[in-house]
């Protein structure tokens, strides 16, 4: 498939989102600005508390607006809010607002929007989707650009327990949906979503946990497991590893799958290692630093983020699922995928 990037011809519309009029109205309502959130969220202890934002943000202002960048849009202020209200979502029908409005800036994130391009390009995009095939692997962009003798090792495995079994190549476009273009994220993925449907797939397996949240959300229609699910599942060989302690990195886009959680751990297991917990796991974890792309716009926050993590692992090395996760906290702290460890 051949997509065409149009960041640059979406033109400004003027009108306020029902969506983001609802969120403010939510957040500004139920907020009882108890703290918590802002205890945990290195974004508002820098700008303040989510009520304070609703009611002061000013949706014809891009000022005020584009403050919502800086939110690694990581879902930590929804899992530890007492009455249930989750910020976060505020924040991208902020960016959403902004992109509409023409104010959104994307200068520094050329980089993220050329690497979507890319991904979702004729050269890099690639469906090999069997006769009668009902499941397909969906490895992501950043795992096969790191390891792409790891994603093809995973695939032969799972087309030995799976006949049929079919691979597709290409970008959930994750960035775009995040960076607040989502007229453009929903004519990409539902394009992509609907060719699949239309050829028979039924179910996909994910290996990235940002992919897993973006089909989870916008998949209708879809069965979605993520492969370190699948992997728990089988009977794998165990391959000849020396024993010893890590500490699993749970990525945001999993934040509230607790059977995923539980999957990579009993992964783990059975390769000789034992897990430590850190202070932030399962439904509470942290950003790695990378989410939400903050860190082209403000990269001492987003390092703030990767230095907390590295100080909650502390000397055991981390274990994550994410590439992406894995490729940025690695520049702080020693950090593995999960594949490394099971092929």
């Amino acid at each position: 498939m051949i997509y065409q990037h149009v960041f640059s011809t979406i033109p400004p519309r003027r009108e306020i989102r029902p969506s983001l009029q609802e969120s403010l109205k939510s957040v500004s309502e139920k907020c009882i600005e108890c703290k918590l959130c802002r205890k945990e969220c290195l974004f508002l202890q820098k700008y303040g508390k989510p009520k304070e934002l609703a009611d002061t943000c000013d949706p014809e202002n891009g000022n005020s607006l584009n403050l919502a960048f800086q939110c690694s849009l990581c879902g930590l202020c929804g899992a530890v809010c007492p009455v249930g209200l989750d910020p976060s979502v505020m924040f991208l029908e902020m960016r959403r607002q902004s992109v509409d409005h023409g104010t959104a800036e994307f200068s520094d994130h050329r980089k993220l929007i050329g690497y979507e391009r890319r991904g979702t390009s004729k050269r890099y995009s690639y469906y090999a989707l069997p006769k009668r095939c009902k499941t397909v692997l969906f490895p992501g962009c950043a795992l096969p650009g790191t390891r792409p003798d790891k994603v093809k090792e995973l695939f032969l495995y799972l087309r030995r327990e799976i006949p049929g079994l079919g691979v597709v190549l290409d970008c959930c476009t994750k960035p775009s949906h995040d960076l607040g273009c989502d007229e453009h994220f929903q004519e990409m993925f539902v394009e992509m979503r609907e060719y699949l449907l239309h050829c028979g797939v039924e179910k996909v397996l994910v290996a990235c946990p940002n992919c897993y949240r973006v089909f989870h959300q916008y998949g209708t229609g879809l069965q979605i497991e993520t492969v370190y699910e699948c992997l728990a599942d089988k009977n794998m060989p165990v391959k000849e590893a020396p024993s010893g302690e890590v500490t699993v990195h749970d990525p945001c886009g999993t934040r509230y799958q607790k059977k995923v959680h539980e999957a990579v751990r009993r992964l783990a297991g059975r390769n000789n290692l034992r897990v430590n917990e850190m202070v932030h796991h399962g439904s509470k974890t942290i950003c790695c630093g990378e989410g939400g792309s903050v860190y082209p716009i403000n990269p001492e926050l987003g390092k703030a983020w990767s230095f907390k993590r590295k100080q909650e692992a502390g000397s055991d090395r981390m274990l994550t699922y994410c590439a992406g996760c894995a490729n940025y906290l690695g520049s702080f702290s020693p950090t593995i995928h999960i594949l490394d460890l099971l092929f």
